[in-house]
């Protein structure tokens, strides 16, 4: 088989395109925003006007996750530090745990009432939705804990 010069340097920018997109996938690799992992921080599936009162009706404040779905360091979060059986225990019990995409209405329009610069940002707000803390970026499980804890600790 005699392939034409041409035709052999088209062979050669598939493969490398094919290798960027398998090397892409691998270090971002997809995750699902909407699915909780058992064990982990299981976060609330309705609206923000439930959350509240939720928050409410259980005197528990609210830990709201507001990320977008091409973040890198917001699919670390949901891979590794939500899904984490420490952070899990601590926040359901603790916690009305609430994720909302800033990209689609619900979490765009609350990423502009609570000026979220960029994702992920993580938010600490009382019972009524008045915001305690602001925390962008990626935590650990144990970090994001600590920080919980302070809260926790701040409302006594």
């Amino acid at each position: 088989m005699n392939l034409t010069k041409k035709q052999m340097t088209n062979i050669i920018i598939a493969l490398a395109l094919l290798a960027f997109w398998v090397l892409s996938k691998l270090r971002n690799p997809t995750v699902n925003f909407q699915e909780d992992a058992e064990g982990g921080i299981q976060f609330h599936k309705g609206t923000w006007a439930e959350a509240i009162a939720k928050a409410q009706k259980d005197n528990k404040p609210i830990f709201m996750d507001i990320y977008a779905t091409w973040c890198g360091p917001c699919k670390q979060l949901k891979k590794y530090t939500f899904t984490d059986k420490g952070a899990g225990e601590f926040f359901n019990q603790n916690f009305i745990n609430v994720a909302l995409d800033g990209e689609q209405p619900e979490g765009a329009e609350l990423a502009q009432k609570f000026e979220i610069m960029g994702y992920p940002t993580l938010i600490f707000l009382d019972k009524n939705g008045n915001v305690l803390q602001k925390s962008p970026g990626f935590r650990s499980p144990a970090d994001l804990i600590k920080l919980g804890k302070s809260i926790k600790e701040s409302l006594k």
